[in-house]
């Protein structure tokens, strides 16, 4: 299998390629620079694993919920490749790529992973452990403000991981959640290479898509409002 991963709905830009067991990476994480590193780093894993676009099986994109800046800027990109290359386009969640970070570097059995959503919200994704480490969603990604997190049974806690970049920006989210959260990971932003796990399942589900019918998971159209006189 040889699968293109692209994310740059956060703070990091992340390109992955994988080919059988061999995986070539990219991944930087600094604020406004996507659009200068995305293509370079596009080539240069190409270039590594000795492929043209032609030759992949599909495009990863990560989709977000995030950055809506960063969102367009991916998107734009893969569908420009898949156009190009006469592939399909496989979308996947950027939360669940921060999830099957966590789950395969700890013990963790549930991860809640929460992205800068500005305007006091966060992107909010839950996840459980499932066959081979891939996340299962516990409920739909959503927009969530700094108040408990109701599904979450505390009970759980124990096993429970908070990661991405939303619990540190809100701090009100960690306060209001402590009695679910077990600890806080230091993983903060997707990686392209946890993409393609992701791609690859999701490929074999028949989630592809043509790249005209790719739909970004912005959650929510407002991105800004008027500051309060």
């Amino acid at each position: 299998m040889k699968l293109l991963a692209i994310d740059t709905s956060s703070l990091a830009c992340s390109v992955a390629l994988t080919v059988d067991d061999t995986v070539f990476e990219r991944h930087e994480e600094k604020a406004r620079e996507h659009t200068r590193l995305l293509m370079p780093m596009i080539h240069e894993v190409l270039a590594e694993g000795g492929f043209a676009p032609e030759q992949l099986d599909a495009v990863v994109l990560g989709n977000g919920p995030g950055s809506f800046i960063g969102m367009r800027i991916a998107a734009s990109v893969v569908q420009g490749i898949a156009h190009g290359a006469g592939l399909d386009i496989v979308p996947v969640s950027s939360l669940a790529a921060v999830a099957a970070q966590v789950f395969e570097e700890t013990d963790a059995t549930e991860v809640v992973v929460a992205q800068d959503a500005h305007m006091s919200e966060v992107y909010l994704g839950a996840f459980r452990r499932g066959p081979g480490n891939e996340p299962e969603e516990i409920f739909p990604e959503r927009l969530q403000t700094q108040t408990l997190i109701e599904e979450l049974a505390p009970e759980l806690s124990a096993g429970r991981v908070a990661a991405g970049f939303g619990w540190d920006r809100y701090p009100g989210l960690a306060e209001a959640n402590e009695t679910v959260i077990g600890q806080l990971s230091h993983l903060q932003h997707p990686r392209a290479r946890y993409l393609l796990i992701l791609g690859e399942s999701a490929l074999g589900r028949g989630a592809a898509v043509n790249p005209e019918d790719l739909v970004p998971a912005y959650l929510r159209s407002k991105v800004a409002q008027k500051p309060a006189r």
